[in-house]
């Protein structure tokens, strides 16, 4: 046909053009390569040139036809599609093939974590550690290893274990040329390895387990477990067509301690695993519509099978120690994961999850519990008998995945048990929208020390917030620490400080959070940090690497909900041209010069009435900035309108003349605040020197001198040893749904920082978590906390019908009257409630009768 006699538009006459175009380009890219295939020659040793490996490649994906020589195997189609490209293999798969050297990282992490335990019957058994990768082509990962340990020392045998001829060819040579002579390939169908086969003590451990003596391959039953310390899976699990036979021979494959480590490419929608609470967390695990399509359709070329079944039964055939899902940038975001794994138990012979889940329940709600070596159900019987209605969420989790033959919860397969199951799911957690809000927090811990005086005997809850608080409480060695919050992110935040202590020399936990940055962030976290973090805070700073380690960014400090206050002032400074006055604050040699400073530059510009007007008396910064909730603020304009009225009643006395007190404002009440926050801080304590809170909001680091009690090179020798954390439990969830799982009368400290100020006078809550406080603490426990208010209304509560008698133990005077209640000085007061007397049991009558007498009390 003639196009341009046609009655074609010219836009298709163009497309047609360039579709012709794109033809003729095409079918002469399909010749060359024909061309170079035809000639190539890949049996010896040396390996075509890199533009020659690239044809090749795109040749042998996606073009040329997987025919075989008529078996019909899956041998025989597995080298259709890798004999003319075995040479090339590993030149051509860097680029597509990621996250391999992060499976090996994290697997070795693990590993040397575990022949790091104080159990001498597993370190026995770490002497010997044996490796079977599962798929392992061209022994690429067993060399990659080598970044991370000394594989010919390390393991004592590694099985490569691989269906296709050529490529195992290629591994013979490597390992030859390594002379790794631990190394053995096996070419293989994986269904069928018995590593029995190979290592002779456990043939016979095998017989004696299980009383036979033939050597008859039908009357040996395959054992529930094997003798792998570590089993790998590098891209391969999608390449099985039977993968479910393979996945469920790995079982007998992997020792009961053992670990396994798969990385592939997957597709699928969250929606599918929406309903399940032991694959490990779901960040970045969606799949969109377009994509999951795409790339189904794009693998299924080369029979690479993406559909989620193949993952789906891969975490449920095994307990989840870590998870990850990624995008492959550079090809098109292609999905990704990482994924470590154990066996998820029960053994048949054995009890023993059963019993790490009562163990962990009685750790959680504080229940009586025994653990003597030769009575394996005395600890279910004693948390029977201590309190059988009180049950952790932990357990409940753990009880429905029991019953289902579900596999635990991944927080059951931590090498740590101090973070508690929670579901990830909820609307209460997900409102955070994976972000924290403050990155240190903004107590003092040394004026909670010389309050609290926690003695070894001590069982402290307390808010998480960024585990300053919790990390100073434990260099205390209290008896038990639970840290609580309902943000998800903010006790990431407490599970990275605590792994740190744990894994990190001094010198790389001071770069994390002394200076907020590190280069290394990302390899400290894959190799040394990662067997000491829970499956969702791994993934959480898997994904948020770049907080430590952009160089464009300010670091740790320069994030959370918070930063949006410290960015405002940071604008504010500029604008004014503060920039020398700050620097001359964190130089300040004295408090003089420090006061000089402040009273003549920075003072008149902070507190000026058109910042406070403009930006912080405005409710949305308050909230977003200083986390400042109404209630809380509500708080602060009612004492600013009780000073206004006594202001004026004082001048009425004094003049004999009636003063009437001006209507108070928003404004004129924050500016208030603010002026009795920061004039006695500017005037009495030394930023420079010892005052960390104001330092790092000035500078976005902390310095040698002054910083936190933790980040001290004293508290991180202490909190470094051996079960030093033992007593620490970090729960995502409300105080008030924590306080009721846990045993009556067992806390004896509850430091729940300003969040009364948050509760509405008009409801019940105050009431409610007042009558949960009273009945989970032991007589003369302690309630201690902080309030916008100098004094807050629901003390009155904790008086008069909630047993409890109040102290103040601090209290700022207004007008500007420099009194500083401790370094931070944010708050107005600080208060201590003894436990007094114990409250009747609840009764849903007596509920209704007292929360409507304790919400009358606020009227």
């Amino acid at each position: 046909m003639d196009f341009l006699g046609g009655n074609m538009l010219p836009s298709e006459v163009d497309s047609k053009i360039v579709f012709a175009g794109l033809a003729g380009v095409f079918s002469f890219a399909i010749g060359l390569m024909r061309l170079y295939a035809a000639s190539s020659d890949t049996s010896g040793d040396e390996a075509p040139g890199l533009a020659k490996s690239l044809l090749l490649f795109a040749y042998s994906c996606f073009l040329k036809p997987h025919e075989g020589d008529g078996k019909g195997t899956q041998q025989d189609a597995l080298e259709s599609f890798y004999k003319k490209q075995a040479a090339i293999y590993d030149s051509t798969r860097s680029a597509l093939l990621k996250g391999r050297e992060d499976m090996l990282a994290l697997v070795a992490a693990q590993l040397r974590a575990r022949g790091q335990t104080s159990d001498k019957a597993h370190k026995a058994r770490s002497t010997k550690r044996v490796w079977v990768d599962v798929g392992g082509g061209t022994g690429f990962n067993i060399e990659a290893m080598a970044q991370f340990v000394d594989v010919p020392e390390f393991f004592s045998s590694v099985y490569l274990v691989d269906f296709s001829p050529s490529l195992c060819d290629v591994a013979r040579k490597r390992f030859a040329r390594l002379g790794w002579n631990n190394v053995k390939v096996i070419c293989e169908d994986a269904r069928k390895f018995k590593l029995e086969d190979y290592e002779s003590d456990l043939l016979q451990r095998n017989r004696t387990l299980s009383g036979s003596t033939s050597s008859s391959y039908f009357a040996e039953k395959r054992p529930e477990h094997g003798g792998a310390d570590l089993i790998t899976m590098s891209y391969s699990l999608s390449m099985i067509p039977d993968y479910f036979s393979v996945i469920d021979s790995l079982t007998s494959l992997l020792s009961p301690d053992g670990i396994m480590g798969v990385v592939d490419f997957y597709v699928q929608s969250k929606v599918d695993v929406s309903f399940r609470n032991h694959t490990g967390g779901l960040i970045n695990r969606h799949v969109n519509f377009f994509g999951r399509t795409f790339w189904r359709a794009w693998f299924d070329i080369d029979r690479v099978g993406l559909e989620a079944s193949r993952r789906d039964y891969l975490e449920y055939r095994f307990g989840t120690l870590l998870g990850a899902n990624a995008r492959n940038n550079t090809l098109g975001a292609i999905p990704y994961y990482i994924w470590l794994g154990c066996h998820k138990k029960p053994f048949a012979s054995s009890s023993l999850p059963q019993e790490i889940v009562e163990y962990v329940d009685a750790l959680v709600t504080e229940s009586p519990y025994l653990l003597p070596a030769n009575a394996p159900h005395a600890l279910t019987r004693a948390v029977q008998r201590a309190a059988p209605e009180i049950r952790s969420k932990a357990f409940d989790a753990a009880v429905g995945n029991l019953a289902s033959n579900l596999p635990l919860p991944s927080f059951f397969y931590q090498n740590h048990h101090w973070r508690i199951y929670y579901d990830e799911q909820l609307s209460k957690h997900t409102q955070f929208h994976d972000e924290y809000i403050y990155a240190f927090t903004w107590e003092d811990s040394r004026v909670d020390s010389r309050i609290l005086h926690l003695k070894s005997d001590d069982v402290v809850l307390a808010i998480c917030s960024a585990g300053d608080n919790i990390l100073s409480y434990v260099m205390q060695s209290p008896a038990r620490v639970h840290a609580v919050d309902l943000n998800p992110s903010q006790c990431h935040l407490l599970e990275l400080k605590v792994a740190a202590y744990h894994a990190l020399a001094y010198e790389d936990f001071w770069l994390i959070f002394g200076e907020g940055k590190h280069p290394r962030f990302r390899e400290l976290l894959l190799s040394q940090l990662s067997p000491h973090l829970s499956s969702r805070a791994f993934q959480y700073w898997l994904r948020n690497t770049h907080i430590f380690t952009s160089k464009r960014g300010r670091g740790l400090y320069d994030t959370g909900g918070s930063k949006h206050a410290i960015r405002v002032m940071r604008w504010i400074a500029r604008i004014f041209g503060l920039g020398g006055a700050i620097g001359g604050i964190l130089s300040a040699k004295t408090l003089n010069e420090q006061r000089e400073i402040w009273r003549a530059r920075l003072r008149p510009a902070l507190l000026s009435t058109l910042v406070n007007r403009l930006v912080v008396s405005q409710e949305s910064f308050l909230w977003s900035a200083l986390g400042v909730p109404k209630n809380q603020l509500a708080m602060i304009e009612a004492d600013h309108a009780a000073a206004c009225q006594a202001a004026a009643a004082a001048a009425t006395t004094t003049s004999g003349t009636h003063h009437s007190a001006k209507k108070p404002t928003r404004s004129q009440a924050v500016w208030n605040y603010m002026v009795d926050t920061l004039d006695p801080v500017a005037e009495h304590t030394h930023i420079a020197a010892d005052n960390p809170y104001y330092y790092v909001c000035l500078e976005g680091r902390f310095s040698a001198k002054c910083h936190p009690e933790y980040l001290s090179r004293q508290a991180h020798a202490r909190l470094s040893r051996a079960g030093a954390f033992d007593g620490l439990r970090i729960h995502t969830d409300e105080i008030d749904e924590v306080i009721a799982r846990m045993t009556p009368g067992t806390l004896t400290v509850a430091v729940v920082m300003d969040s009364m100020d948050w509760f509405d006078p008009g409801t019940s809550a105050a009431a409610t978590q007042i009558r949960k406080l009273n009945r989970a603490l032991q007589m003369g426990g302690r309630v201690m906390l902080r309030s916008a208010a100098l004094k807050p209304w629901y003390i009155k509560l904790f008086e008069e019908v909630g047993g409890f008698t109040a102290r103040c133990h601090g209290e700022r005077r207004t007008g500007g009257q420099g009194v500083c209640i401790d370094r931070v000085n944010m708050y107005a007061s600080c208060w201590v409630l003894t436990k007094t007397a114990n409250l009747p049991p609840p009764t849903p009558a007596m509920d209704g009768a007292v929360g409507m007498e304790m919400e009358s009390l606020t009227i």
